[in-house]
């Protein structure tokens, strides 16, 4: 239980790039990626704001594993393919058994069942595709992420909307320190785009008309994106045993459940659960350089974590930098907490704090350094990455200086 377990691959592809390093470039820049919707599909959706990936980079995947994926999973084997390639990983006879992979999804393959209610209801099919029950089914990204790297190890999907990818790190996290696996593959994918799942959102009352802006007086909500994080997770003694290069420690994670209402927010369980997660870590609050916070953009949630915040760390609240980086590729859903893990990992190997972007006005609610607009040079040795979702489901990951 006692095993150290360190980050030795990144990668992602979302709104702002195809690849981690495209995806913090223009992070660094304060480049959002938020626009407008042009999908056909969403006809008579009010707020058309999004954060879309376009055309996907050219891949490899096998037709006939094409023809079960929906874009979800398409997402996070291209991800994780670009992860275990920077580990310089690969599965072989001797260690596939011992090599699993972990990924959080949120609100998984609405593409395909879209697709299938269109056809039936509009054109009148009188059945479903025949892949449409693997295809959307939760733990698919999972799956396809294990046959596309030949991965034998523990595979399984996690979903608990926004926090889905940071309990899916987490989940790996305690594969590798209960001695179950030498190798995670671990994060989120989401795909939510789609009529169905914006026109939901819509109805909620909670997506902004023109972009995301948190922490800032004028914020007016959340912006929906779609995108895939995916990290190499290993204990320490395995990736020094075979060289591989060390890009971050994860140090710890702290979860907690509000235990209140399916979509508001309490400040004592985000609270709870980033004190857990200096706990697990063995850290005290000073620590901490840099917080990537959940920030959605929405008026309640961003006063709250503001709030959660101060409570956690005291006088250091104000003293450590804070941003949202969702103000750049939007909320992912499932996959923000991934995307954002990049953003806590490239901090600390390069010293800059990423911006929280689209900053207008100061809301006196909201008075942390959030690092408004333009990325900040900074020495930063510790990060934590909060993700907060409906149910009050929370999330809190520590990621150290390897």
């Amino acid at each position: 239980m006692n095993k150290r377990v360190v980050i030795t691959g990144i990668g992602g592809i979302c709104g702002l790039g195809s690849c981690a390093a495209d995806i913090w470039a223009a992070m660094c820049e304060g480049r959002s990626a938020i626009g407008v919707l042009s999908s056909p599909s969403l006809h008579d959706i009010t707020a058309r704001t999004g954060c879309a990936i376009g055309n996907l980079p050219q891949h490899e995947i096998e037709r006939k594993q094409v023809l079960s994926m929906d874009r979800f999973s398409v997402l996070a084997v291209l991800a994780a393919r670009e992860a275990v390639q920077q580990a310089g990983l690969t599965a072989s006879d001797k260690n596939r058994y011992r090599l699993g992979a972990a990924v959080g999804v949120g609100v998984c393959g609405w593409e395909a069942i879209e697709q299938d209610y269109r056809a039936m209801l509009l054109h009148g099919r009188k059945r479903t595709g025949a892949f449409t029950a693997p295809k959307v089914m939760p733990g698919a990204a999972a799956g396809h992420v294990s046959m596309d790297l030949g991965l034998r190890g523990p595979v399984y999907g996690v979903t608990s909307a926004c926090s889905s990818s940071n309990h899916a790190i987490a989940s790996a996290v305690d594969q590798i320190r209960w001695g179950r696996a030498d190798v995670m593959v671990a994060g989120g994918a989401d795909a939510p785009l789609v009529w169905g799942v914006v026109k939901s959102w819509e109805a909620m009352r909670v997506l902004s008309p023109d972009t995301c802006r948190p922490f800032s007086a004028n914020r007016q909500g959340a912006v929906l994106g779609e995108g895939a994080g995916m990290i190499v997770l290993e204990s320490y003694d395995h990736a020094r045993a075979r060289g591989a290069e060390i890009l971050a420690e994860l140090a710890g994670a702290g979860l907690s459940a509000d235990a209140f209402d399916i979509a508001a927010q309490t400040i004592e369980g985000p609270e709870a659960a980033i004190r857990a997660c200096l706990a697990d870590a063995g850290l005290v609050p000073e620590e901490v350089d840099y917080l990537n916070a959940h920030g959605t953009g929405t008026k309640p949630n961003d006063q709250i974590e503001t709030a959660a915040i101060k409570r956690a760390f005291g006088d250091h609240a104000y003293r450590m930098s804070v941003s949202s980086t969702k103000s750049m590729h939007a909320h992912c859903l499932g996959a923000s907490g991934a995307l954002e893990l990049i953003a806590c990992v490239m901090a600390i190997r390069h010293g800059i704090v990423p911006p929280t972007a689209n900053y207008d006005e100061p809301d006196p609610d909201c008075d942390l350094d959030v690092t408004p607009n333009v990325a900040r040079e900074r020495k930063v040795k510790v990060t934590l990455s909060n993700s907060f979702a409906f149910a009050g489901t929370n999330a809190v990951l520590a990621i150290k200086a390897a």
